[in-house]
């Protein structure tokens, strides 16, 4: 295998919503309470969302792909200032192409990775309208409009067990492979999974046949650091801890699952960890291995009979990184059928566009066989998601060399701010 025979598959990615979404997706008798776009409170020559009086913008390191680094920042942004594909999935298929992605998972912007900013709204009946409406365009339109291009993942009114279980099985009728939790419930004020709260959803889930998806983002305030992150007041953020740390999310989040007593309720329940990364694992896995047996006297019967934390793990938990060469070292201690490889994009954490290169690199230099390479890159998505990732694209046609070869005139060079402004002004004129 060379690097253009490789087939890419990104379970973590994101999308900031189009302009349109509400327009076309929100309830007709209900349009006139729908989020709108309008002035930032924090720079009036930008747009935010406003949604039942709550302005939300778009934050600079959200979609950073193409910008000079020297513009990076937590400053507020625009659709007019950000890579258009970042938006308009037409153009997005296109920058994967560029990337040598055949396929990607989108986490949602304006309502919360998991739909938590919109959830936390009083009206819980506009809320549950703006979920259903991101819905129908990222699961009902999304991937009908692009076959073989995306992994449909939802969001569901979580504030509402009921609906929620509703929303499941309406996601699943459409085709949807995968469920956005808050993957710590009780940073958001929510009750924890050892509850008993989430168990309606969990039994949804197995029920059809999906996936839950936990993204880091809505646990940080867990992670007690000198300053307190406002998302008003970028000024407030500690960035450099917020990124190197974002990690320690998803040991809490793993950690309160293995102790929930969830997998043993629901033992076909499968979580893919989100942008967590993989370092972690290892040691987290002996010590979750040594505590069941040095410390049987608390009397833990949190996992299926019989079964070990390292088994349980191999068989419900996937994990996806981005670049970790140290990872890949401890494959074998991981579960080679529990890693996946996700882009990020656009964040400022992404390898677009070069993600080919430079995971090509990292598995080079950690002597990765073709058949780990081939496990890692899509199949094992393709396994854990119940997704055929050939269904309607060939092999030939989905490897990284196949997909560039279409994408020779994407533009991928850094593009400044400005420019993407000038740029759609004109086309907005």
């Amino acid at each position: 295998m060379n690097l253009d025979d490789m087939v890419m598959v990104s379970i973590d990615d994101h999308v900031v919503e189009p302009l349109d979404i509400f327009e076309r997706h929100f309830p007709a008798s209900m349009k006139d309470e729908a989020p709108k776009l309008t002035s930032h409170p924090l720079n009036p020559k930008l747009q935010a969302w406003v949604f039942q009086g709550v302005p939300v913008g778009n934050v600079g390191l959200n979609a950073v792909a193409s910008w000079p680094k020297e513009e990076w920042g937590l400053d507020p942004t625009d659709h007019a200032e950000i890579r258009p594909a970042v938006y308009d999935m037409d153009l997005r298929v296109r920058d994967m192409d560029a990337n040598g992605t055949l396929a990607s998972m989108l986490f949602a912007t304006f309502p919360g990775f998991a739909g938590t900013h919109v959830a936390s709204l009083p009206d819980k009946r506009l809320s549950l309208a703006a979920l259903q409406a991101y819905n129908d365009w990222v699961v009902g339109e999304v991937p009908g409009a692009h076959p073989g291009r995306f992994i449909p993942m939802g969001i569901i009114p979580f504030f509402d067990m009921d609906a929620s279980v509703r929303e499941i099985h309406r996601l699943a009728a459409m085709g949807c492979r995968s469920v956005s939790l808050p993957e710590t419930p009780y940073g958001i004020g929510e009750p924890e999974f050892r509850s008993g709260h989430w168990d309606p959803v969990f039994k949804a889930m197995v029920d059809t046949n999906m996936v839950v998806s936990l993204h880091i983002g809505g646990g940080f305030n867990l992670i007690q650091r000198p300053t307190v992150p406002n998302f008003l007041d970028p000024s407030s953020f500690l960035v450099d801890d917020l990124v190197i740390l974002a990690a320690l999310i998803s040991t809490l989040t793993a950690t309160d699952m293995m102790l929930s007593g969830v997998l043993k309720r629901f033992p076909d329940l499968r979580i893919a960890m989100s942008e967590g990364g993989l370092g972690w694992v290892p040691p987290w896995l002996d010590r979750m291995d040594r505590h069941m047996v040095n410390h049987s006297w608390t009397h833990l019967d949190s996992l299926p009979k019989g079964m070990t934390p390292t088994e349980v793990w191999r068989r419900n938990f996937l994990a996806c990184y981005i670049t970790e060469p140290s990872a890949l070292n401890n494959r074998n201690r991981i579960g080679i059928d529990n890693i996946a490889w996700e882009c990020d994009y656009p964040h400022s954490d992404t390898t677009w566009p070069r993600s080919p290169e430079m995971l090509w690199e990292e598995m080079q230099a950690t002597d990765c066989t073709d058949a780990e390479i081939d496990k890692i890159t899509h199949e094992n998505v393709a396994r854990f998601f119940s997704w055929d990732p050939f269904q309607h694209i060939t092999k030939e046609q989905a490897t990284v060399g196949a997909l560039r070869a279409r994408a020779t005139d994407v533009d991928v060079s850094e593009t400044s701010k400005a420019e993407y402004r000038r740029r759609y002004e004109l086309a907005h004129a």
